[in-house]
C-alpha cells in the first residue's frame, strides 16, 4: 500500500480562449493568482457566476491555462443548487454532459454541455505510479484515515503523466464526508 496527498477541488470553470474573450473582453487572457499542486495548473484572478434553471452559483473561480473546451466542475450539491444534473466524468470528457449560463463581467456563454461532476482521481507521473504499483487508467480505493470519520473511497481513476505531480482530487462533498480537511493523505488499497 502507498499514500496519497488528498486535495479538495472545489467548483471551478475551465474556459477556452473564445470563451475568456466573451466573458472579459477582447484581448483578455487569465490573470495568475497561485500555483496549484499540478504543474502548469494555477487559480485565477477572475471569477464568474454560473447560471442554471433553478439558481446561480456567483464568485466562481477559473483555473488555468486556457483549454480547448469550456469545462465546468461542480459536486453534486452544486449541480442541485443549479438545477442541472451533472454526470460523473474524468476530466475533459464532457460529451452529453449537463448545460449552463456562465456569465463574466462582459458578456455570458451558454454552453450546451461541459458540466460535470470530476470522478475522483489520482494524479501520478509514471515513476510516482510505478512506485505505487498502479498504472494509467486503473481503478483503486483511497482509505483516508481520521479520528472521527475513516472513509474508505472506492472507484478512484489513476492518471498518470509525465506532467503530473502525486495528488488525489476529491469534491467539496466528498471531502466534508471524509473530514479530509488540511493537509490529508490517504491509503491506496489495490
Amino acid at each position: 500500500m502507498s499514500k496519497v496527498l488528498v486535495e479538495t477541488s472545489a467548483r471551478h470553470v475551465h474556459l477556452s480562449d473564445e470563451h475568456i474573450e466573451t466573458l472579459f473582453g477582447k484581448g483578455a487572457a487569465l490573470t495568475f493568482k497561485k500555483a496549484l499542486s499540478q504543474p502548469g495548473q494555477f487559480a485565477c484572478e477572475e471569477r464568474v457566476t454560473l447560471v442554471g434553471p433553478k439558481k446561480s452559483i456567483a464568485n466562481v473561480i477559473i483555473l488555468g491555462p486556457a483549454r480547448k473546451a469550456t469545462q465546468v466542475e461542480v459536486s453534486f450539491t452544486d449541480a442541485r443548487t443549479l438545477g442541472v444534473t451533472a454526470p460523473v466524468r474524468e476530466s475533459g470528457d464532457v460529451a452529453g454532459s449537463a448545460p449552463c449560463k456562465i456569465v463574466g463581467p462582459c458578456g455570458e456563454v451558454e454552453i450546451s454541455e461541459g458540466v460535470i461532476v470530476a470522478k475522483r482521481h489520482i494524479h501520478f507521473t509514471p515513476e510516482e505510479a510505478a512506485a505505487a504499483g498502479v498504472e494509467d487508467k486503473q481503478i483503486v480505493s483511497v482509505k483516508i484515515e481520521n479520528d472521527t470519520r475513516t472513509t474508505v473511497f472506492g472507484d478512484v481513476v489513476v492518471r498518470v503523466n509525465p506532467n503530473f505531480s502525486a495528488a488525489m482530487h476529491i469534491d467539496t462533498d466528498e471531502a466534508n464526508a471524509a473530514c479530509a480537511f488540511g493537509e490529508c493523505y490517504g491509503e491506496i488499497i489495490l
